[in-house]
């Protein structure tokens, strides 16, 4: 996965690796807005009967949203997030929520932004320490809420 997204190595070497990115894949995801040297998050895929350790993600990236907010309160840093109207009933305060591949939990939240907390962990591993307000990154809902709202609205 880079910054969430599932994707496939097409070629790999020594220098690094190759990937291509679909129509969807684009339109869904902010990796249009990569250019050579930024840094991403990479993960491997998890092996199937690996034990899991934290809230379901597939790297299936429903939408880009957009940092309104970022501020260090001592150690921590405190995201809020818009939150684009087709994914308001798809989080829940409390509930897992994952940003370019992060998973994170739901602080707080409002119909129009949402907000996280990144550990010193967290901060010093990922990409996501580094930005800051007006950046996007990509999100994934959690997949249980997804099933949860599509069998709501099939009754």
């Amino acid at each position: 996965a880079v910054n969430g997204a599932c994707l496939t190595v097409t070629r790999r070497d020594a220098d690094g690796f190759c990937l291509q990115l679909s129509p969807e894949t684009l339109s869904r995801t902010n990796l249009g807005e990569l250019r050579v040297g930024m840094k991403v998050n990479l993960e491997r895929a998890m092996m199937l009967g690996d034990r899991l350790g934290g809230h379901l993600v597939l790297g299936h990236i429903d939408g880009v949203t957009k940092i309104s907010k970022a501020e260090t309160v001592n150690d921590f840093y405190n995201l809020t997030l818009e939150l684009p109207p087709p994914f308001v009933h798809l989080l829940i305060e409390k509930g897992s929520v994952t940003l370019d591949g992060v998973s994170l939990t739901v602080n707080s939240l409002s119909d129009l932004h949402f907000e996280v907390t990144l550990i010193p962990e967290t901060q010093h591993r990922t990409i996501l320490g580094a930005k800051g307000q007006g950046d996007s990154v990509n999100l994934e809902c959690d997949m249980i809420g997804k099933y949860v709202e599509r069998l709501r609205h099939a009754r």
